[in-house]
């Protein structure tokens, strides 16, 4: 089964999803930060200590399917931070970034999290992917966070019609919504 679970920052999304998996040991948890400063490696540290020792941990944002073990149940978190590193590496110092060079970058965020998803189904494994719903806020002011907002949104649409099941967690509360 594939889940997609969303939210805004802080709602209980990665909570939520980690609960999906709380009685299994066959977990591997995908994970999509990198450290790029200070505050990033204490988040990163704690969230490696807050999941089970017995889940494994794949970090990465690239062949993604690389992932796939002997293990039954996968947990990417987050799509919204691996959408930012893929867009940064693929428009790197842009100041403007044009519809091409966006589909370039949403195109290939799904042909990543597609390839994993595929494997994922035809091994009848289980996967939960978290991302954050990006536009219930006001329109950004500069032109790159509305092209992020934007290239997230469509991720998004495409991901939620790829999965079986998708969550809205709003205030620690999921909702299903499909």
């Amino acid at each position: 089964m594939i889940y997609l679970v969303t939210g805004g920052a802080r709602s209980g999304k990665s909570s939520f999803a980690e609960s999906l998996f709380e009685h299994r040991k066959d977990v591997v948890y995908i994970a999509t930060s990198r450290v790029y400063d200070e505050e990033m490696d204490e988040r990163i540290q704690l969230h490696r200590n807050s999941r089970p020792g017995t889940w494994r941990t794949y970090e990465g944002n690239y062949n993604l399917k690389d992932a796939i073990g002997v293990e039954g149940a996968y947990l990417l978190d987050c799509v919204t931070v691996l959408t930012s590193n893929i867009m940064f590496d693929i428009t790197q110092d842009a100041e403007y970034i044009d519809y091409r060079l966006q589909n370039q970058v949403e195109d290939k965020v799904v042909n990543e999290i597609e390839e994993l998803i595929q494997i994922v189904s035809e091994s009848n494994k289980d996967l939960v992917l978290v991302t954050n719903e990006v536009g219930d806020s006001i329109v950004p002011d500069h032109h790159i966070s509305r092209v992020f907002r934007d290239i997230q949104g469509r991720v998004n649409q495409r991901l939620a019609k790829l999965s079986d099941y998708v969550y809205l967690v709003c205030c620690g509360i999921p909702v299903k919504i499909k």
